[in-house]
């Protein structure tokens, strides 16, 4: 009997703390402006799974305007102990902010793959990180040739706009 009694209020404890959990987690509307502190170990979870917590979210990565581009996903670990990181870049994954019971704000990261796709996105090391400041180098060094390409080729256009007004008005004065 006393044991019937303990699993009752232990299921009607667990039952209150989803309830107030889940009332507690309507995501809110975009705030414009987030602290990095406070996505930092975000829960990450699968777009297909809400329910099954895949890793927190262990670094964020910024290119040079300081625009987020990737968040580095711890997953699979155990205590802190094992797994691996992976590079989610954006598009593959939107955040949702809630506020919590006693009013403080709280992120989740959902990732929209599959767990198959999860497991085949880059990992988080020396040989990734090396490989994407190359490129990232490499994108800068095209734009900046085709910005100096299309500054050349306007100021030529400019030039030889002024050159044919300059004669139609010389042409002009001689009739």
């Amino acid at each position: 009997m006393r044991k019937t009694f303990l699993n009752i209020g232990t299921t009607l404890i667990a039952a209150s703390f989803a309830v107030s959990g889940h009332a507690a987690e309507e995501p809110q509307e975009p705030q414009g402006l987030y602290s990095a502190d406070t996505i930092l170990d975000a829960d990450v979870y699968l777009s297909s799974n809400l329910e099954e917590r895949v890793g927190e979210v262990e670094d964020i990565l910024l290119d040079d305007d300081m625009r987020v581009q990737s968040l580095v996903i711890e997953s699979g670990s155990t205590l802190g102990l094992g797994g691996r990181e992976i590079v989610v870049d954006n598009g593959n994954y939107r955040l949702e902010t809630v506020t919590e019971n006693d009013g403080d704000t709280a992120h989740r990261v959902i990732v929209d793959v599959s767990a198959a796709e999860l497991d085949e996105m880059p990992e988080y090391n020396a040989s990734w990180w090396d490989e994407a400041r190359q490129r990232a180098r490499e994108a800068w060094e095209a734009t900046r040739e085709g910005a100096e390409s299309a500054w050349q080729r306007t100021r030529e256009g400019a030039e030889r706009a002024a050159e044919t007004i300059d004669e139609r008005i010389r042409g002009g004065d001689e009739q």
